[in-house]
C-alpha cells in the first residue's frame, strides 16, 4: 500500500505544479519568449535558483503538467477490470481523459504553433509523449503478463494509442469544425482496431495497393 507523502514532499510538489502553471500561462498569454526562468520564478514569488532546482529548462516546466495528467490516464486504466482486453480499456478511458489532458482548444493550439517553430519545444514535446508512451507500454505489459523489453505487443498497443492521441489532438486543435475531441479519439481508436480501412482505401485509390479486383 503506497505511503502518504510527507508535508515537505507535498510542498515541493505544490511548488513544482505552481511553476509549471506559471510557465504555461506565460507562454499562452505572452509568448514563449516571455516564459524565461526569471519570469516564471517571479510569478510564483520564488528565486530563479529555486526554479532551476525543479526544472532543467522552461520547456520542461511548460510541459510538466501534461506529464502529470498522463499519470491520471494510468490510474484510470488500472481501475478497469483486469480481464478486460487492453484495447477495450483504452477505448473506454482515452476519449474522456483526452479532454482533461489537453485542456482548452485555443491554448493547445498555441502550444502546437510554438512546438512547430521552436526546436527546443519540439524536442521536449517528443520527450513528453515518449514518456507517456513508455509508461503506458509498461502498464499494458503488467496487465497482460508480458515483458515490454522483449514482447512487441505492449509497445505496439501503446504506440498505436499514442498515435491516435496525437493525431486527434492536432486535427481538433487545428480544424475549423465543431467535432468534439472525444469523438475524434474514439473514431481513431476504432479505425486502428479495424485495421485502418480508410487508409487502405486511400492507398487503393492512389494505386499504392492493388484492389481485390486486380488480383
Amino acid at each position: 500500500m503506497p505511503t502518504e507523502p510527507s508535508l515537505r514532499e507535498r510542498k515541493k510538489l505544490a511548488t513544482r505544479a505552481a511553476l509549471s502553471r506559471a510557465a504555461w500561462s506565460l507562454m499562452v498569454e505572452q509568448g514563449l519568449d516571455a516564459a524565461t526562468p526569471e519570469a516564471i520564478a517571479a510569478e510564483v514569488d520564488v528565486s530563479p535558483r529555486t526554479f532551476r532546482n525543479y526544472f532543467a529548462s522552461r520547456e520542461e516546466a511548460i510541459l510538466y503538467s501534461l506529464v502529470q495528467r498522463g499519470h491520471d490516464l494510468l490510474d484510470a486504466l488500472r481501475a478497469r477490470p483486469v480481464e478486460e482486453p487492453p484495447w477495450d480499456s483504452l477505448t473506454h478511458v482515452l476519449p474522456a481523459w483526452t479532454t482533461e489532458f489537453v485542456g482548452q482548444r485555443d491554448t493547445i493550439a498555441v502550444l502546437l504553433r510554438v512546438v512547430e517553430v521552436n526546436p527546443s519545444m519540439l524536442a521536449q514535446h517528443v520527450v513528453t509523449y515518449e514518456l507517456i508512451d513508455r509508461q503506458l507500454a509498461d502498464l499494458i505489459a503488467q496487465r497482460t503478463s508480458t515483458d515490454a523489453r522483449r514482447d512487441m505487443t505492449p509497445r505496439l498497443l501503446a504506440a498505436a494509442a499514442a498515435a491516435v492521441l496525437r493525431a486527434s489532438i492536432e486535427v481538433w486543435a487545428e480544424g475549423s469544425d465543431d467535432i468534439a475531441l472525444p469523438v475524434l479519439v474514439r473514431e481513431g481508436l476504432q479505425q486502428v482496431r479495424a485495421g485502418l480501412p480508410a487508409a487502405a482505401a486511400l492507398q487503393v485509390s492512389s494505386g499504392l495497393l492493388s484492389s481485390p479486383e486486380d488480383t
